[in-house]
């Protein structure tokens, strides 16, 4: 299984460069989105792309993710302390989401696939296993800095 943060989905559904990779890790059948990166998709596809709401649902559950990943308080709990040890508003914005969809893929030992720069810094610094996608610009990620 792979996790994909809300960022992947994105990215698939407006045609970006990480759009064929998502979309081959989509196929593959074995995808998974948490719950919060469903509502953080949907709300992305209602507020900013102006998808109605029945659409923006229907395109989520066409790609098979509309069941998302529950939250339980112990991934909740384990999420707030990786974001308080990691967030800096400049150096390292992850948000509570990206830090939720980090130790989902932790906890059950599967790769996180995004193109957020800052969660693959969060990811390779706590040994999180990751897929790195090519972000909006076609920059990609990479360890000793983006390229």
């Amino acid at each position: 299984m792979t996790v994909l943060d809300a960022y992947a989905v994105v990215a698939l559904l407006r045609a970006e460069p990480a759009a064929t990779k998502v979309e081959a890790i989509l196929h593959r059948g074995d995808a998974a989105l948490t719950a919060v990166g469903v509502a953080e998709v949907l709300d992305h596809l209602i507020r900013i792309a102006n998808a109605d709401e029945e659409e923006a649902a229907l395109d989520v559950a066409q790609l098979g993710l509309l069941d998302g990943v529950a939250v339980t308080a112990h991934l909740g709990a384990a999420a707030g302390r990786l974001r308080a040890q990691h967030y800096h508003r400049t150096r390292c914005a992850v948000s509570m989401a990206d830090c939720i969809a980090a130790e989902v893929a932790r906890t059950i030992r599967q790769a996180l696939a995004t193109p957020d720069p800052h969660l693959l810094d969060v990811c390779h610094a706590e040994g999180i296993d990751f897929v790195v996608l090519a972000q909006s610009d076609g920059c990609v990620w990479s360890a000793s800095g983006r390229t």
